[in-house]
Order: structure tokens, then sequence, then C-alpha cells
């Protein structure tokens, strides 16, 4: 890391020949505190977004205490940086010895699931001299519509309504607390998606006729691209509150939801230079195999701007970008508006790429990432307020925790 730095400055003052990514402690920090403070339950966040030892520090330093791990290398990486955090394996079909190493290693005591074969698995596996583990909380991971998000979640993981049954029973009997979540999709547009989950976890709980401990509504928060601007947090938040009010569970049950994107995406953007144009189609020095894996292979629109030292004033056309990379499939279709008069050595910077942008990295072709600098100005779009009295929540969490 260097000192605090923005796109411009990038620019202008080293001319990178490599892609820069530019990181922003501060909006981390705030999303994190955002969530800490607004959302009515526990928020964990999910390391796969971005692994990021940074990232993951900042997150806690601004409230979280809870985190989505997904691989025995993402339990070891957030236990080595976090030794008091509390993981939860929220992966539904795990290793024996990733689940092993996980209970008896790294003190996770939460882990999913969404089969009776896989309770018979966790408990086989944290038991102690034979003797079954009694403090395991058991999520039962539910299929919910994808229905109203950019990116849909429903077709691997997840037991049916009509099904769900016998998994809750045989979660029950070995958990100590008995959970059900689910994941609406990446990029929620609207509220009615948890409602609507909420409506099918009702249903589960029905029919099963089991005593529930906590519900995990997952993750989904959207955050701000073009052409996907959404309702405010807040009210996400309400419409699960009100859902979850309403549910069929243990007075003492507790609501916990996983953010990746909405507490990541705005951590990080990237400087690229323009190697060629031709037409309405420009040649970049990042791309599908680099930070811009969403642009290429799910349509992604990721917010652009033209870096120079003076404005442009000509008018905004849709250009489509190809990677440096020598594949045909680097290729991120546009539109992503920029002035008309762009051309060979202008620097882009592209925004909201700290969620799966920096974690799907390769260096494929030999192409691979410069350097990481610390910028200091905004993200290209921001979700997020914190008002001053409400630290006083996130300062009384980190009092606790100390």
């Amino acid at each position: 890391m260097h000192k605090p730095s923005n796109a411009l400055g990038v620019a202008r003052d080293r001319r990178p020949s490599q892609p820069v990514t530019l990181v922003r402690p501060h909006a981390a920090t705030r999303a994190a505190e955002f969530f800490a403070q607004k959302f009515p339950g526990t928020s964990m966040y999910a390391v796969k977004a971005n692994p990021s030892p940074d990232l993951i520090r900042l997150l806690w330093d601004g409230g979280i205490t809870h985190y989505d791990v997904a691989s025995i290398t993402e339990v070891r990486l957030v236990r080595s940086l976090l030794p008091e955090a509390v993981l939860c394996f929220m992966h539904p079909v795990k290793p024996a010895e990733a689940i092993a190493e996980a209970y008896h290693v790294h003190g996770v005591r939460t882990f999913s699931l969404d089969s009776v074969e896989e309770v018979e698995k966790i408990v086989e596996v944290t038991a102690t001299d034979g003797v079954p583990a009694t403090d395991l909380t058991l999520c039962v991971r539910l299929r919910v519509s994808s229905a109203h998000s950019k990116l849909s979640l429903a077709a691997k993981f997840g037991v049916g309504v009509d099904e769900a049954a016998p998994v809750l029973h045989a979660a029950r009997q070995a958990a100590d607390a008995l959970g059900i979540c689910f994941h609406v999709g990446s990029q929620a547009m609207s509220p009615q998606a948890y409602s609507d989950a909420m409506g099918l976890v009702r249903a589960a709980i029905v029919s099963a006729g089991v005593t529930v401990d906590v519900i995990d509504v997952g993750g989904g928060f959207p955050s701000i691209y073009p052409g996907m601007e959404t309702a405010p947090i807040e009210r996400y938040f309400a419409v699960i509150h009100r859902a979850f009010e309403d549910l069929p569970i243990s007075y003492s049950a507790e609501l916990w939801c996983e953010p990746g994107r909405a507490l990541s995406a705005e951590y990080a953007s990237i400087v690229v230079r323009v190697e060629k144009r031709r037409d309405d189609v420009l040649f970049i020095n990042d791309g599908a195999y680099g930070a811009l894996f969403d642009a290429a292979h799910v349509d992604w629109r990721f917010p652009v701007d033209l870096v120079r030292d003076v404005e442009s004033n000509t008018k905004k056309l849709a250009f489509s970008f190809y990677g440096p990379t020598c594949d045909d499939a680097d290729f991120m279709r546009g539109p992503f508006m920029l002035p008309a008069d762009i051309r060979a050595g202008d620097y882009i910077e592209i925004g909201m790429l700290g969620a799966y942008g920096c974690a799907m990295r390769t260096a494929f072709n030999g192409f691979g990432n410069g350097e990481t600098l610390v910028a200091d100005d905004e993200p290209m779009a921001s979700n997020y307020t914190v008002t001053e009295p409400s630290r006083e929540v996130v300062t009384s969490i980190r009092e606790a925790r100390s």
C-alpha cells in the first residue's frame, strides 16, 4: 500500500502500464457500520465476495463479528486474522475432513446443510471419542426463488419446502440450535424477494412442526450499478424484520444475514489503460480473466469514468471492452458509457469491483494485476449513510469485544 490517492492522481503521476487497484478503507468501514447498526439481527460477512485480509479486518473494526466461510481455506484465513470472530460454515455440501478440522481445530459450531446425509456426516465427524457434539447450530438450507435477483442461486443448493421436513427433523435431533437459511440470489432488486422466501420458511416450519432458533436470510442485498437502482437498503431490513416477527419460531430466535457484495463492492475500483480503440470497442489491460469476470460472463454493468486532467465535452457513447489476453472470450459487452473522443493512452476507472472482481482474478496468459493503492475519495456509488449518534452502537460493540 502507498499514500492515499485517487484515479486522476494515478493516471497523471504514474502513467501505469498495468491495472491499478484502488481500495477505499473508509467505504468498507462505513458499510460495516451500516449493517452492524441497522440490520435487525446479526450480520456475517460472506468471505467469498472478497477474501482480502485488509478488508476482513476493516469489517471487524466496523462492527462485523460473524463471518460466513465456505471452505476450510476461508476458515483458516479468518481464524488466523480474527481469533475471536464467530465463523459459520455455510456451504451446504462439505468434505468430512473440512468439517472435522473446522469443528475440532478452529472452533466452528455452525454448519449449513440441505440433506439428511449431510446431517449424518456432520454428526459423525464432530463427535469426540464416539460421543456426539452437543453444541452444534445446524442451519437447513431451503430452496427459494431467485426471480427478483440479477443472479440466480436457486439451482445448486437447497431442499424444497415439500421435502424439508425429514431434514429439519434430523437436524433438530442433532443440534443444540436449529436454523433455517436461504439465499434469494445475488443483487435482489426488490424487498419482495425476502418476504416471498419467508413465506416458504413459514410453510416449512409448519409442515415439520419443529422449534426453530435461527433464521438466516442469506445475502442478496443490492449495491448500486448502472441500470440497477433499487429501494433503500433500510426498506429491505424492514420487510425482513416484519416477516421474521410473524414466523412461528422460538421466542428467543435469532435473525441473521450474510451480506457479501453489500459489504465489499464499494471497497475497490480499478484504473485501466486503453491500448487500442476499434470503432466502439476499446482494448484495455484488464478483462474477463482479471477483475472483470462478471462483466464478461454475466453481462454485469460496472460504473466507468474517463480519467483525464481536462474533462471531455463530447457526448457519451456506448462502448464494449476487449481484455488483454489472446482469448476471444475476453470480451465485456457494453454498454459502458464513455466520452466519444476516448482514445488509446487514456485511462478509465471502473468502479464497484470490491465484490467478486478482486476475488476472481487469475494470471491467465501471463497478465496479472499491478499495484494496489489506497484512495481517499468516494466510490462511484454508495448505498450507505451513517449518522454520528448511531456510531455509539459500533463503539459499544467494540468495547464489548475488547
